[in-house]
């Protein structure tokens, strides 16, 4: 017998034939079975293109378009069952498994009102999956040539919607910084965006140190640790802001500033960026300018009775200037369109020169400074040739705008505007420095004001103490020069504290009030400002006008359960 007889009579080459017999691979069975039904599908997709009269396509086999893919949200898709896949000019291709649905005419409507001319054409179910699983790798947010950041995604949306508390917002953060995907990078800033809207932030800052980058957010004022991440990401998210605020990515030892817009469903929500360098890397701050918070009516300010009246009546002249004074972020701007809002009625002409326009107006002409030659001062000069009967300067900077401002308060025009002083008596000394003379200063300014914004109790968590004894002095001290004793509380032996829960994020405060002085342009203001006078001269000049002082308005207000005075000390010396 042969050695091939032998091995075909063992058992070992039976075991082998049988085995190969009875295996098959369970996975190949499986994709053949998909391709088959695949190809009866799109057998099938044929028939109903010639019965539709619409034209078939198998995506399998093309590219996706991912901008035509962002024209229609994820969930909106996936009901319809459409995708559009192509995009060149306003023409818009678009799948869809049944033409005729109501879901997908409405689609079609929708991207015809917005300007797009769609060409529709037939798919499969399977060829639709293809572009539904492409909107995991797409990025959640459009860059225009503008300058734009637009949160079309609708799971970074519900975020602004949804994630009200700062441990919510901090978990959402570590988890996309954690993930590793191509899209990261622009989802990370994206939800970073997303997370200080939601709770009111209005600012984010990105802070290099050695071995992190750390994330803060203002809130109500103060900073917040976030989160922190790693330097390669920051790397990457570093040019994403450059890019998207029009700043050169190549410059790393100077300052650059910059700016960009939020597109939301609500809304555009204007973005400052600012970059400085620092010992370890470059330092970005993004200031949101969020038009929810500007828009407060005059009398929700937190003014005291009586200046809130003499404002009212200064607003309601044809002439003169109002001045608000305060450091960056006391509330200046909102002050200024509170009057605005105020004064505002078809007979008059409003113009406002602003860097940036942070609230639009409607039926107010707002104009931008810019750095190509569109200063306050050559806003102003334009302004004054258009008639106005209103202007609104962001700002006095310099001499020439402080003249301009100044003559047009004294020929019939009502000016609204800013300075940068620590309180109300410094304006004058102030416009004094600025070159103008002291004799027309108080001519044209009716009210000069000081403020500053100090945080509210949380009211679900404050807390009513005994009055320490040195805090008590400090009070009395305070309250001892109010000219209308009216306005102090007769039980001054209680105050209230911060305590802390989920509503205010732990810190025992929520939202925001500003406190408030202001000064009289009177006989004694005149006199004194002719003598080129110091602050404390003014003050003195403008006893016997009744109106509050910061700390005055403070230390009641504290009082009253409003804030507290660990708050105002915050902002504010209360001792002498």
């Amino acid at each position: 017998m042969s050695i091939v007889s032998n091995f075909v009579n063992s058992d070992a080459f039976c075991a082998i034939i049988i085995a190969m017999t009875i295996h098959f691979d369970e996975d190949k069975q499986n994709r053949r079975i998909g391709d088959l039904l695949h190809h009866e599908e799109e057998e099938l997709i044929d028939i109903l293109s010639a019965k539709y009269g619409v034209e078939h396509v198998n995506l399998l086999g093309m590219p996706i378009n991912t901008d035509a893919l962002r024209l229609i949200e994820e969930k909106t898709a996936r009901a319809s069952q459409t995708a559009a896949f192509t995009i060149s000019d306003k023409k818009v291709k678009l799948a869809a498994r049944n033409p005729e649905d109501p879901k997908v005419l409405e689609i079609i409507a929708d991207l015809k009102t917005k300007g797009f001319q769609p060409e529709l054409y037939i798919a499969s179910t399977q060829s639709l999956e293809k572009a539904w699983k492409m909107y995991k790798d797409i990025s959640f947010a459009y860059e225009s040539k503008a300058g734009s950041l637009e949160i079309s995604s609708e799971e970074i949306a519900e975020i602004v919607r949804e994630a009200k508390s700062l441990p919510t917002i901090i978990s959402i953060l570590e988890n996309t910084v954690a993930a590793k995907k191509s899209y990261r990078v622009s989802r990370i800033l994206e939800t970073i965006v997303a997370g200080a809207l939601a709770i009111e932030a209005s600012d984010v800052h990105l802070e290099p140190e050695e071995a992190y980058i750390r994330l803060r957010y203002r809130l109500d004022g103060v900073l917040t640790d976030v989160i922190r991440f790693d330097l390669d990401t920051y790397a990457l998210l570093l040019s994403r802001i450059k890019l998207l605020s029009g700043m050169k990515l190549n410059i790393k030892k100077d300052s650059q500033d910059g700016r960009f817009s939020i597109r939301l469903g609500t809304g555009d929500i204007e973005v400052r960026a600012s970059i400085l360098p620092g010992a370890y890397n470059e330092s970005v701050v993004l200031r949101l300018l969020n038009p929810k918070t500007i828009n407060i009516p005059l009398e929700d300010l937190g003014m005291s009775g009586k200046l809130l009246e003499i404002l009212l009546k200064e607003i309601s002249r044809p002439d003169g200037m109002v001045l608000t004074t305060g450091p960056t972020g006391s509330g200046k701007t909102t002050t200024l369109y509170a009057f605005l809002k105020k004064v505002h009625n078809p007979g008059v002409k409003i113009i406002t020169i602003e860097d940036p326009i942070e609230y639009h107006l409607p039926g107010i002409v707002q104009t931008q400074v810019n750095d190509k030659g569109y200063t306050f001062t050559e806003g102003l000069r334009a302004t004054v040739r258009q008639d106005p009967d209103i202007i609104m300067i962001g700002e006095i900077r310099d001499n020439e705008t402080a003249v301009i401002a100044i003559d047009s308060a004294l020929t019939g025009h009502l000016v609204f505007s800013t300075l940068h002083t620590n309180n109300a008596a410094g304006t004058f000394p102030r416009l004094v420095d600025l070159g103008i003379n002291p004799k027309v200063i108080t001519s044209a300014i009716r009210v000069s004001m000081a403020q500053r914004l100090v945080r509210r109790l949380c009211p679900l968590c404050k807390k009513e103490i005994a009055i320490s004894e040195e805090a008590k002095k400090d009070i009395e001290a305070t309250l001892s020069s109010v000219e209308d004793k009216n306005l102090i509380p007769a039980d001054r032996t209680k105050i209230w504290v911060p305590g802390g829960c989920e509503k205010c994020n732990m810190t025992g405060y929520k939202g925001r009030i500003g406190i408030y002085e202001g000064i009289m342009t009177d006989e004694k203001i005149e006199n004194a400002v002719e003598t080129n006078p110091s602050e404390r001269e003014i003050w003195l000049a403008a006893k016997g006008q009744g109106l509050l002082t910061m700390k005055q308005d403070g230390v009641l207000k504290a009082l009253r359960g409003i804030t507290s005075l660990e708050e105002l000390e915050r902002v504010i010396a209360l001792t002498v």
